[in-house]
């Protein structure tokens, strides 16, 4: 069984990540691009983009980068621990987000994520691990 990477860019039409619009712009063997439109479904009553619309970002790009590696080899990747800092907030325009991978263990992956505003700045940072298991009867 493969898993087959989609054609890039990608955005998702189900599921959580289709929901929030999480858009899948490139993904190498260390590091996966996305990125997110700001819209006010995504804001917090404040008017900023809500903090787990942001961790959810990190945790889809890692785990999804850790999957397209370890499926072939019968594993599954799942968000393990997920530790996201807010130094600035996005209430506008696009949530650019870049997951590189920091560490591909056995048993446990690791991804360090930036999250910027549509100038560049660094809002958001996440440390990600990913649980690697393997697929149960495989």
């Amino acid at each position: 069984m493969e898993l087959q990477l989609p054609e890039l860019p990608y955005r998702a039409d189900h599921g959580f990540d289709g929901l929030y619009g999480l858009e899948i712009l490139e993904m190498s063997e260390t590091e996966v691009r996305g990125r997110v439109e700001v819209r006010d479904e995504l804001k917090q009553p404040a008017g900023l983009v809500h903090g787990g619309v942001y961790a959810s970002i990190a945790e889809s790009l890692a785990s999804l980068g850790t999957a397209f590696h370890v499926f072939a080899d019968g594993r599954v990747a799942m968000g393990l621990a997920n530790q996201t800092s807010f130094m600035r907030p996005i209430t506008t325009g696009t949530v650019h987000a870049l997951a590189r991978r920091l560490h591909a263990g056995r048993t446990t992956w690791v991804w360090d994520v930036e999250i910027r505003d549509d100038e560049g700045r660094l809002c958001v940072v996440t440390r990600m691990t990913v649980a690697v298991r393997d697929i149960p009867g495989r």
